[in-house]
């Protein structure tokens, strides 16, 4: 266990979080604001905070009513002397979500904020404040860095169980008192309705809170956003919102499952009357840009992106990446020459650009999909793959080429400390990556460390693609496909960096907390 006290800086907070977070279920259960409503505003989804630095970080709110976005911070939890900051103006144009972003904050310290939201005629008229609280990013050493990942929330229609406690992962996780939360996406699942009741596999029933956007695919603006209201009905989630920052990535769930740029939906999914995946991603990227607090991208921003590299302090750097919005078509993934890959050459690029110039001693590359675990695409045909390893052991095709390149990178450029987190494939797992197992041998070893889901099915482990000789070291999966949460199979990762030693230690843990799998890495050694 990490040597950090416990209870951590935020647990003493605990108790005034959860009467300001932990709010009375939204109004009809999702249903979008009224544009004329008595009282005052509400904001009713709570609050979340992303893509925190040493000096600043972003809020956002959702308001049940066109209002001002007002927040206030403070060093204390009493909130003598606030600083207060006039946010934007919410209203329909974001589905009345808002983000504010605050500058000039102390590096390294714990930062108290309550969100109000004003009448926008009447200033004067404000609702009741929420708050929340996160740490800036320390600029010492010593204070170590502690955070969680993992991915893939609410699919294969296990939604909201209100006879279970709902999404009660989120409670274990927040107990860990995180620096951040690197959600490494299907932060939703646009594609997967919802339904009142499934069965269990021992005759009993699971029963979901439904709403009107989860009862069929995401096709308009206003289901995908409705989609992303959904999680926020539970309460569990809302609380560690206010007191976990968050850094996110989207993958193929937020649009439709394995969506590539260019797709058509086939004339016989009668789900899906729009057939192009373009304009639905387009949908999809602005409901998630409006859902989620993000420095790159932000509502209606065309140019925006979803990559980007969040400097932790001397000891983490994490690069967020997006193997999704720039890939080529999936394939059987057997070309010798790929230019396009999983990443594109312009997302590629920044990203070597990027770890050359890091001075962190880890750098995290936070991937949506893994490396060298074989996903199929069965939706496009039988040998069609989803991710980068193809199934073949041996050099490296198709997708493989790219990371294969970016491999060769970082071994002649001499960058140590690097570390791959993902998600994706719903079972959790450890493999080590090691150039005298493997076909390309032109690398340095490095680790890769699945988890999750979160809330969803739960499947079998993946095979193991030879190319760059993955061994699987540890794996905890079901022997069957899409266990239900009540099922077990949860599972969220730590990564706890410690300031004195500079060890990078990871955790596998399943739902409750408990520690499943550790290992520990030794900075600036290679073969670990």
């Amino acid at each position: 266990m990490s040597t950090r006290p416990f209870p951590g800086r935020r647990a003493v907070l605990r108790g005034s979080l959860v009467a300001s977070a932990a709010l009375t279920l939204p109004t009809a259960l999702g249903a979008a604001p009224a544009f004329a409503r008595s009282g005052r505003p509400r904001a009713e989804w709570g609050v979340q905070t992303g893509d925190i630095t040493r000096d600043s970080g972003l809020v956002w709110v959702r308001s049940d009513r066109p209002a001002r976005m007002i927040v206030e911070t403070s060093a204390t939890e009493s909130f003598r002397n606030p600083r207060r900051r006039r946010g934007p103006l919410i209203g329909a144009g974001t589905d009345f979500t808002g983000t504010t972003r605050l500058h000039g904050l102390p590096s390294g310290e714990q930062i108290h904020y309550r969100v109000l939201l004003a009448d926008p005629d009447d200033p004067r008229r404000t609702g009741e404040p929420v708050t929340g609280t996160f740490r800036t990013v320390t600029s010492r050493r010593r204070d170590g860095v502690r955070f969680l990942w993992s991915g893939d929330l609410a699919g294969q229609g296990w939604g909201i169980n209100p006879d279970i406690g709902g999404y009660r992962i989120f409670d274990a996780m927040e107990r860990l008192d995180p620096d951040f939360f690197l959600f490494s996406g299907d932060t939703v699942y646009a594609d997967g309705p919802v339904p009142a009741t499934a069965a269990l596999p021992d005759g009993g029933v699971w029963r979901n809170i439904t709403t009107e956007e989860k009862s069929k695919v995401a096709e308009t603006l206003a289901e995908f956003r409705g989609n992303f209201r959904y999680n926020l009905l539970d309460e569990n989630l809302r609380r560690f919102n206010a007191r976990v920052p968050s850094v996110v990535q989207w993958d193929d769930h937020e649009v439709r499952n394995n969506w590539y740029p260019g797709q058509r939906i086939a004339d016989t999914d009668a789900r899906y009357t729009e057939k192009s995946v373009d304009v639905l991603a387009a949908r999809a990227r602005r409901a998630f840009s409006e859902y989620f607090p993000m420095s790159t991208l932000r509502p209606g921003d065309r140019e925006g992106r979803v990559y980007r590299v969040l400097r932790q302090g001397p000891l983490l750097d994490v690069f967020v990446l997006d193997m999704r919005t720039y890939r080529g078509a999936n394939s059987s993934g057997d070309q010798t020459v790929d230019p396009q890959g999983i990443l594109g050459r312009e997302q590629l690029e920044w990203l070597k650009r990027e770890l050359s110039r890091s001075r962190a001693v880890w750098k995290v590359i936070a991937a949506d999909m893994p490396i060298g675990l074989v996903v199929p695409d069965t939706t496009e045909g039988s040998r069609h793959v989803e991710a980068v390893a193809q199934g073949d052991p041996g050099a490296p095709l198709g997708r493989e080429l790219q990371i294969a390149e970016l491999l060769r990178f970082v071994k002649h450029r001499r960058i140590t400390g690097t570390v791959w987190l993902t998600a994706d494939v719903h079972h959790t797992s450890a493999q080590h990556y090691q150039p005298s197992r493997a076909a390309f041998d032109d690398f340095e070893p490095f680790w890769e460390f699945v988890s999750g889901p979160l809330n969803a099915g739960a499947f079998p482990a993946s095979a193991l693609d030879g190319t760059f000789g993955p061994e699987r070291v540890w794996v905890k999966a079901p022997s069957a496909s899409n266990v239900s949460p009540a099922g077990g199979y949860q599972f969220f990762g730590e990564v706890d960096i410690d300031g004195d030693s500079g060890e990078l230690t990871v955790r596998m843990r399943e739902q409750d907390g408990t520690v499943l799998f550790t290992k520990t890495l030794r900075p600036g050694l290679v073969g670990q």
